[in-house]
């Protein structure tokens, strides 16, 4: 991940991968078989410390909307060249061509952080906080929302920076989750 902070993918090699690790490039693939396998147990590791940061900030006992705010700020990219989602928009690019068993993994790694916001969306819905919605139709949409908004800031496309995306997505949950009081 620092390497993918520091130099971007494109320059992510086995060899200098291995340099930095004090390995040869042979040996890492001994190990990963691939680069793009050593991308999703790199991806499968991130994400294994953002699904426990996510289960914290779930189960605090704050009201469900102050959670999803938190859920949608843990999944927006921090900015340009986010590690984590310039990973993720490499392990994406290389799944049209991954065997099924990698795509099976990119799946549940996809699964997790949908049951999450479904699961906070219904919580929120049964306390009447939300309106009576579908959670998983709204998850859903709000995920591909997410997505999309997540792959402008990434990318660092002009005029769509963190704050303002999350500016839209936080008016976009008011306009459609919002009980009426």
């Amino acid at each position: 991940m620092e390497m993918i902070a520091e130099l971007g993918l494109e320059k992510l090699t086995m060899a200098a991968l291995g340099r930095e690790v004090g390995m040869s490039s042979g040996h890492l693939l001994y190990y990963f078989h691939s680069k793009d396998e050593l991308l999703l147990q790199t991806l499968e590791w991130s994400e294994g410390r953002l699904g426990t940061e996510r289960g914290r900030l779930l189960i605090r006992t704050a009201a469900a909307r102050e959670r999803l705010d938190a859920y949608v700020d843990l999944y927006v990219p921090d900015g340009h060249r986010d590690p984590h989602w310039t990973l993720w928009l490499e392990v994406w690019n290389r799944s049209q061509n991954a065997p099924a068993d990698a795509r099976d993994r990119q799946a549940a790694i996809e699964g997790a952080w949908h049951r999450d916001l479904v699961a906070l969306l219904a919580e929120g819905v049964s306390r009447g906080e939300f309106r009576a919605v579908d959670p998983d139709r709204v998850a859903a949409r709000l995920r591909a929302l997410l997505d999309g908004f997540s792959i402008h800031v990434a990318i660092g496309l002009r005029g769509t920076d963190r704050a303002q995306i999350l500016g839209h997505v936080r008016e976009f949950l008011d306009e459609n989750l919002l009980a009426d009081v």
